[in-house]
């Protein structure tokens, strides 16, 4: 039995799709692939991430988006939806329709059993080409442990890491703190 090759969708052909679908899907080298639902645990670290930083950059020019806003790594065309997207300043869209966000400055992901190794290899090889992203910060859910990638003026990446509950994250970008305590809150129990 001989399989018929996939047509490889263009970035258009895929934003039409994923505009009327009711799952979401990320898209990547011409290919789209289904995202799964997140766990409670997932789920609650997201929106305490949220509403830590949102509270925060209130007053602020800066946007704290969950897990629903697309965005589209344009120098190597992928389209994803991290867990956590911040933006400051003008919001920069993909077109009108302005679901499509160009410009992030601050990424996190959230880490599961299926996403680990996309997150921390490949798709941190394509958001590291986004001009705009300043730092990108991958989050377990199986113990606290934060690992905080901040770009250096030469371009490398400085790698922080925090494991212990009284630590507290400096994201410099946003000239502000996140606790351990405040991402973790509650998740012990959920067991």
């Amino acid at each position: 039995m001989s399989s018929q090759p996939q047509k490889k969708l263009t970035p258009d052909e895929y934003l039409a799709l994923e505009r009327q679908a009711e799952t979401k899907s990320e898209y990547v080298d011409g290919a789209m692939y289904a995202m799964s639902g997140a766990s409670p645990r997932h789920a609650l670290i997201t929106g305490n991430i949220v509403q830590a930083l949102g509270g925060r950059l209130r007053d602020r020019p800066c946007y704290v988006f969950p897990s629903d806003l697309r965005i589209n790594v344009s120098p190597t065309g992928l389209f994803t939806y991290p867990d956590v997207v911040i933006a400051c300043g003008e919001l920069k869209y993909r077109d009108d329709r302005r679901d499509t966000l160009l410009n992030p400055l601050v990424l996190f992901e959230v880490l599961s059993e299926s996403t680990e190794a996309y997150d921390r290899g490949r798709k941190f090889e394509h958001c590291r080409t986004l001009p705009s992203l300043a730092e990108y910060l991958l989050v377990a859910q199986d113990k606290p442990h934060v690992e905080q990638f901040v770009r250096q003026g030469d371009g490398r990446w400085l790698l922080g890491e925090f494991n212990r509950p009284e630590d507290v994250l400096t994201l410099p970008s946003l000239g502000s703190t996140l606790a351990m305590a405040e991402i973790y809150a509650k998740v012990e129990a959920l067991g």
